[in-house]
């Protein structure tokens, strides 16, 4: 069942920036991370989700509730961190987070200590005087305090310390296991490569790619890492018209588009006495569809 639908949304700013035609759903209980660098669209798209921004075409719906209409039912029930974080810098933290429970009208249950317990936050000073990183925090304590069911998140981890950083993953495959739905936009490949299903990447506000992280790894350009017994046989392997990425001593890193045959053919004519194929990141699979410039 789709939690959260995006249907041919476009809003052109002109000069190529804005998005277009975007589809795509996210279903219950899917965390789904949503990759591109700054300015490819991932934050316009976001707050269109949110209701803050009205589609000159397409659709957002969230529980089939549009997202344009119904936006203040949305942003009541919704949990969400904005890319750019604004309180009201005249509050503590400790007002701010009990300002937001009685405007979503939310009984105290524990999660808000429990939650500042975990990123170690003590949010009784005045925001305005708050670090990046702790204001961060205190977006994310405001998100998830409600026990939301679905959560929009754009670049979450933004300001956090690596120790922050990793219990904020925990917290996310928490959530996961509990059947939330999540949107997720981040800069850190790492943490949507361990919690999310499946990812989409946008550029130049156009969808690229969506599909799960094993899957677009699997389409992509493959390397592979060819030991033989000595540096003579690899500098003869590197002249076999193979497409070479590197070569260290007797080893040749090989990049294969599609079809393995060729390389396969050429080392049954060499002494080869290992292969290797190292682990691809989503973050080699990024740049591959971003030609290595962002």
């Amino acid at each position: 069942m789709s939690i959260i639908e995006i249907k041919g949304l476009t809003r052109d700013y002109g000069k190529g920036r804005g998005v277009f035609d975007l589809s795509f759903s996210i279903e219950e209980g899917e965390v789904f991370g949503f990759l591109g660098p700054n300015g490819a669209g991932k934050t316009t798209t976001i707050r269109h989700i949110m209701g803050f921004l009205k589609p000159e075409k397409g659709s957002c719906s969230i529980h089939g509730l549009d997202c344009w209409r119904d936006s203040a039912s949305i942003q009541q029930s919704v949990g969400y961190i904005p890319g750019e974080i604004a309180f009201f810098d005249d509050m503590t933290g400790s007002e701010f987070l009990s300002f937001l429970a009685r405007y979503r009208k939310t009984k105290s249950n524990g999660r808000m200590q429990e939650l500042l317990d975990r990123f170690e936050l003590y949010p009784k000073s005045k925001i305005r005087k708050m670090s990046k990183g702790m204001k961060q925090k205190v977006g994310i304590v405001a998100a998830f305090m409600h026990d939301p069911s679905v959560l929009i998140l754009d670049e979450p981890t933004s300001g956090l310390d690596p120790l922050m950083q990793n219990r904020f993953v925990e917290l996310i495959l928490q959530e996961k296991a509990r059947g939330k739905t999540i949107l997720m936009s981040s800069h850190i490949f790492e943490e949507v490569e361990r919690t999310c299903h499946r990812v989409a990447i946008i550029k130049q506000g156009r969808l690229v790619a969506t599909d799960s992280v094993d899957a677009l790894k699997a389409a992509q350009v493959k390397k592979y890492v060819i030991t033989l017994e000595n540096e003579e046989s690899a500098a003869a392997f590197v002249n076999e018209g193979l497409n070479i990425a590197s070569v260290s001593q007797n080893s040749v890193t090989v990049i294969v588009q599609n079809d393995i045959k060729e390389l396969i053919a050429v080392m049954n004519r060499y002494p080869v006495t290992n292969i290797s194929a190292p682990h691809q990141s989503l973050e080699e699979v990024f740049m591959q569809y971003y030609g290595g410039n962002i």
